[in-house]
């Protein structure tokens, strides 16, 4: 089963470089208090900290014949009832104030669109997705589509 829509989304570049600029601080300090060694050392330990949660925050999304697979969370597209692609106002306003503490938020700051996504499962009682995706119209379009059964 080859998925009809895939999208990863790594962390921007201007996060890359605020967080590097923070390290980067915090190393001249060390270095300043501690001398080279530490200094080393601590860059080293960040860097390496960075590089595990740059690949542990990226979120995964495909959409298969079946199922629609966000992160670890998977949701099978027949309970699929709504479908709401978001512009940027309107995803700050449903992951705001109109948020449902029930629903289920696969959200990235630094993307600031997505999809609402409402369903029917009678074994689920989350009321919504709510899913952080730069491509929302495309995984909307994915997700209407009829599966090839």
């Amino acid at each position: 089963m080859s998925p009809s829509f895939k999208e990863r989304t790594p962390w921007p570049i201007w996060l890359w470089l605020f967080l590097l600029f923070l390290a980067g601080s915090l190393s001249l300090a060390i270095w300043a208090a501690l001398g080279n060694s530490w200094a080393l050392i601590s860059t080293l330990v960040q860097f390496l900290g960075l590089l595990y949660l740059s690949q542990s925050t990226v979120l995964a999304i495909s959409v298969d014949e079946d199922s629609l697979h966000v992160g670890n969370a998977t949701l099978e597209r027949r309970y699929i009832t709504a479908l709401t692609p978001l512009s940027a106002s309107e995803m700050a306003k449903i992951r705001g104030p109109l948020a449902n503490p029930s629903a289920y938020l696969a959200l990235r700051f630094w993307i600031s669109t997505g999809v609402k996504i409402e369903f029917s499962d009678p074994h689920d009682q989350t009321p919504y997705w709510l899913v952080s995706s730069k491509k929302a119209h495309q995984l909307a379009d994915a997700l209407i589509k009829p599966s090839a059964a």
